[in-house]
């Protein structure tokens, strides 16, 4: 018989192995986190890719996509058990083709008995997390539309319930982990919001022939490529600062951000410098080479705890974003 443990050992071993299989940037990313504080986010960003995972199907009407994630949130809140959720989500999605999305929901049970090791503070701070998710993608799921989101605040409001709440759950770990972190934060939380903005603002475009194919945008309505790409130069501005908040001796919390950051920085400026980007033909794609993101994980061990190269290589890898965003001006 097992030890509590020896089973928490192996639900460990799962959450690690299933993060590699789902996302190999989170993968990456991940890890260079202090220990105390990987488990804690790694335990996070499944619980969210289950969340993703629903929005994401195509399949699902907006209906059966709202009652999942409500299922979702009442398992992850404690009111009913995780197989209430697992057996509706897995006969909606008999069909979906991603199987590892599948293997991670099934083992909705193994993610959310390691949540509920976390201390008190981080369990709260990630279910607000989870819940603002998940009842914000309800939300959208009924007003999802191949001509857009209404306007530019709506597309805010996705971005910050897709992301920015992200941003928000992390500068909360990060508090309980760093004190110095925690002072230099203070009256500058619209920051952490902007880091998650930007990385998501930096998807949607990725991403935005693909959504278009299948008939779906989230970008808003009557609002250009260029002024989306002025707008996502701005967050990233302040995702800079953010990063720049956190202290020097912090290493691992400074790769983690700085990377995602730099990821999307140079996935932005590729999408300026292509013309035809955002038609409607869903073949475009915009794709950071393996090299290139193998070479910038290595810089980011010289970098990142130098203010000065992360200045520098946000000017000079944004220089077709800052011209469009200096032509608009």
């Amino acid at each position: 018989m097992n030890t509590p443990l020896e089973n928490l050992g192996t639900d460990l071993a799962y959450q690690k192995a299933i993060l590699g299989s789902v996302s190999r940037t989170f993968a990456l990313t991940i890890p260079l986190l202090p220990p105390t504080i990987e488990r804690v986010v790694g335990n996070t960003y499944l619980l969210c890719r289950i969340v993703d995972t629903i929005e994401d199907a195509a399949e699902l009407t907006p209906k059966i996509k709202i009652n999942l994630s409500q299922l979702f949130l009442d398992s992850v809140l404690g009111n009913i058990p995780a197989a209430s959720f697992v057996s509706p989500s897995l006969e909606a999605l008999k069909n979906y083709s991603n199987i590892d999305e599948l293997d991670l929901i099934s083992h909705t049970p193994t993610v959310l008995r390691i949540f509920r090791t976390f201390s008190s503070q981080d369990q709260a701070a990630i279910s607000r997390c989870v819940s603002i998710m998940s009842e914000g993608m309800s939300y959208f799921h009924e007003r999802q539309s191949p001509d857009g989101l209404k306007d530019l605040p709506e597309f805010e409001r996705y971005c910050y319930v897709v992301a920015g709440v992200v941003g928000e759950l992390l500068t909360t770990i990060f508090a309980h982990y760093s004190p110095e972190f925690a002072k230099r934060i203070q009256g500058h939380e619209n920051l952490a919001i902007a880091f998650g903005q930007a990385l998501q603002m930096t998807n949607i475009l990725k991403d935005s022939p693909q959504d278009q194919a299948r008939g779906v945008s989230w970008k808003p309505a009557h609002i250009t490529q260029e002024e989306l790409l002025k707008i996502a130069y701005s967050k990233l501005q302040d995702a800079l600062q953010y990063i720049l908040l956190i202290p020097t001796n912090e290493n691992g919390m400074r790769r983690f951000c700085f990377l995602a950051f730099g990821l999307a920085v140079m996935t932005l400026e590729k999408i300026a410098a292509t013309k035809e980007w955002g038609d409607r033909s869903g073949k475009a794609e915009v794709k950071l080479s393996r090299n290139t993101v193998w070479l910038f994980y290595g810089f980011t061990m010289l970098a990142a705890t130098h203010n000065s190269f992360l200045q520098c290589f946000f000017f000079l890898a944004s220089r077709k974003l800052r011209n469009y965003s200096a032509t608009l001006s």
